[in-house]
């Protein structure tokens, strides 16, 4: 160790302050210094800082909850009802006025898989096996498997004119990230959004998970991580019960909450020992503060969960009265509860287990559908409800989406094959205006026609809604492609 700068001191000794300060970098120097590097702080990049937490500009929402369904829910058979399918039911494509859709120059520039032929176009037309009806004041047509949801359509924007390009499940990697499974891995939209922002809360994680986990088929736990971002940023998975919410979110048996204490208030002494070089670097320090987190959240996680804080009636809202509604209700009202808290991104999964989703109906898509969609239509109107009386819908954006619909063409007689030409999701909240179907796709409901929107432009309008823009979020050496940021849906914002 160089002694060249301890000469200042007049009686030629070491000053204590910085003779602690080396001392504390040798075993901790090494790991703050990769810290301050992974987030720019040490990069030497010129002209370039990390976010600083604040949005870019008036944010009209403060948090987002993410509703994932596994395994690609039909289009037809929930947002965008075609009867036309009833009308040439039986028949092939091409024997229809519409045989048109089946052009094979934009079927071939719409689609990336690894299995090029794996997927066929099921050209005989397949009746809708559910019906619908005109739905609120606005009267958008749902399907009669989503009653609840419908009944809160005034509230809601329909975006049927999705589309995206992976005809198989790594969709659903593409839908969080922006890019094909076959580009690799690359940061999800919840990660983003923890990256982008500032905590609103010290004590809880800004960027939760629940739900089963994505199939391992499609990039696994990737869905919600944060990849180049750094592990800080992925999402952290949490269950809808007091008892055990966290992996190792307890202290060990028979150590004492005072010992924990003890043994991070030291850990906090060494950190401050290494930011002796940095004393005036407050966003060093604040970095080093996040590892604090999780001694904190052992105390703030349970109480989240502790659903016997709430009323019988905001049980019976959410489907806390029935047997099968009943897991989905808990990650809901978990999720109302974590955003009411500061939470910043809540992404909650339905049917993830499995080899490709719960929702992947190949085959009896009556009986599927009828199933998954009773699981989680009461729990999700009862989050929209429950907000909006809380006065809390205006600053929280519910996103509900899945990787892709299903086709118009039947499968083994009574399915759907997987469909990313043309599908819907939905936004409530947040800014977002209510009572609108925004885009289209044709009379089968094979292809978005009117207002395309690659699956991005979802992202961009989030982002855009917490006051982010994805350009000024960009990492040095790691620039994104235009399709990664996409396009902000104006027509459906307030």
């Amino acid at each position: 160790m160089s002694m060249h700068k301890y000469r200042s001191n007049a009686c030629g000794r070491v000053p204590r302050r910085t003779f602690l300060a080396d001392v504390g970098m040798g075993f901790t120097g090494l790991a703050l210094g990769a810290m301050l590097h992974r987030d720019g702080f040490a990069s030497g990049t010129a002209g370039w800082a990390p976010p600083n937490g604040l949005p870019h500009f008036a944010p009209k929402a403060k948090s987002v909850i993410w509703l994932f369904m596994i395994g690609g829910v039909s289009h037809l058979e929930s947002f965008d009802p075609k009867p036309a399918l009833n009308k040439y039911a039986g028949k092939s494509i091409g024997e229809t006025p519409f045989k048109s859709v089946l052009d094979k120059k934009f079927l071939d520039a719409n689609v990336r898989t690894a299995v090029p032929d794996q997927r066929k176009i099921l050209s005989q037309l397949f009746p809708l096996q559910v019906g619908y009806r005109k739905r609120g004041e606005s009267g958008i047509e749902i399907s009669d498997w989503w009653p609840h949801v419908g009944e809160c359509v005034d509230d809601l924007a329909v975006i049927r004119s999705m589309w995206t390009n992976d005809i198989d499940h790594g969709a659903q990697l593409q839908f969080h990230t922006g890019r094909n499974k076959l580009d690799g891995f690359f940061p999800t939209i919840g990660s983003w959004v923890h990256y982008g922002l500032g905590t609103l809360n010290e004590n809880l994680p800004q960027f939760v998970v629940m739900g089963s986990p994505v199939a391992d088929c499609c990039g696994g736990q990737e869905v919600h991580h944060a990849n180049y971002l750094g592990p800080e940023h992925d999402g952290v998975p949490l269950v809808a019960d007091p008892a055990n919410p966290l992996s190792y979110g307890r202290p060990t048996a028979g150590v004492y909450r005072e010992e924990q204490a003890a043994e991070f208030e030291m850990l906090e002494r060494l950190d401050r020992l290494a930011l002796a070089e940095y004393p005036d670097d407050a966003r060093a320090l604040a970095r080093i503060k996040s590892y604090e987190l999780a001694f904190r959240m052992q105390r703030a996680i349970p109480e989240v969960f502790e659903f016997q804080q709430e009323t019988a009636a905001t049980h019976k809202l959410y489907g806390f009265d029935k047997e099968s509604t009943t897991p989905f209700a808990k990650h809901c009202l978990g999720a109302r509860r974590l955003v009411e808290r500061g939470v910043r991104f809540v992404q909650i999964y339905h049917g993830g287990s499995g080899d490709a989703g719960h929702w992947d109906a190949h085959a009896n898509l009556r009986g599927n559908h009828a199933i998954n969609c009773e699981q989680v239509d009461k729990p999700i109107a009862g989050l929209i409800r429950d907000l909006k009386q809380r006065g809390m819908l205006d600053e929280t954006l519910v996103v509900w989406a899945t990787e892709f619909g299903r086709s118009p063409g039947s499968e083994k007689s009574d399915g759907r094959d997987h469909h990313p030409f043309g599908f819907s999701v939905w936004m409530a909240g947040g800014g977002i205006k209510g009572g609108v179907a925004h885009g289209a796709t044709d009379e089968l409901g094979f292809s978005a026609v009117e207002n395309r929107h690659y699956v991005t432009d979802i992202h961009a309008t989030v982002l855009h809604q917490l006051g982010l823009d994805s350009r000024r979020l960009e990492v040095p050496g790691r620039k994104r492609l235009e399709m990664e940021h996409g396009r902000v849906i104006q027509e459906i914002i307030a």
